[in-house]
């Protein structure tokens, strides 16, 4: 049975996993997102954007999820399945 700290670390490892996401790609996120914040900081509609996007990406977080079985099968261009396995679980206990 899974218990929260085996989710969250599953959890974690695919989200820093180095082959979901090449480095410049995430360069170029992160540039891009800091450069929209400062230009539209000042816009009224901003954190309505903000609370709209994160909500877009949790559900497409759950979709991926729910899609890739707990990041266990490839969909959707997901296909580090090393990141989504418990390591704990392919090893053998020897008592």
């Amino acid at each position: 049975m899974n218990d929260i700290s085996t989710i969250v670390r599953r959890e974690l490892r695919v989200a820093f996993s180095r082959h979901a996401q090449p480095v410049w790609f995430r360069i170029v996120k992160w540039a891009c997102i800091l450069t929209g914040g400062a230009m539209f900081y000042d816009r009224r509609w901003f954190w309505w954007t903000i609370v709209s996007l994160a909500a877009v990406g949790t559900v497409m977080h759950f979709l991926y999820r729910w899609k890739t079985k707990a990041w266990t099968r490839a969909w959707g261009g997901w296909n580090d399945l090393a990141a989504g396995r418990d390591r704990l679980r392919n090893t053998s206990h020897v008592s």
